[in-house]
């Protein structure tokens, strides 16, 4: 198993876990290459989900950016539901899996095609 695929497997444990669904595998080993490196780095594999300026990161540069969304509070409050089911408390939240639950939660997926 090479370090991509040990990472998949941590994001697989956490939406089984933490959402309570099986995900789709070819959407998630997707967006995990569409991570590039920053999923093997501890800081940028990560995402705070209390520090402000890393929600607007997440907005910004994946939802606009990425998905091709437009701005609202909609996007926000997206974001906030995901950490919220995630654990808000939980130091350990992979953007890996932050972005393929906010992939589905705006039925983007066709963006990973």
């Amino acid at each position: 198993m090479n370090k991509r695929e040990e990472q998949i497997e941590k994001y697989v444990a956490d939406i089984k876990e933490k959402f309570g669904e099986a995900p789709d595998m070819n959407l998630l080993t997707k967006v995990t290459v569409g991570l590039g490196p920053a999923i093997y780095n501890l800081d940028s594999s990560r995402v705070s989900g209390s520090d402000e300026k890393e929600l607007e990161t997440v907005k910004n540069n994946f939802l606009i950016k990425k998905l091709g969304l437009s701005d609202s509070p909609d996007l926000l409050d997206a974001i906030n539901g995901v950490i919220d089911k995630y654990g808000r408390s939980d130091k350990n939240k992979y953007r890996a899996v932050i972005y393929y639950m906010l992939t589905k939660h705006f039925g983007k997926e066709s963006i990973y095609n």
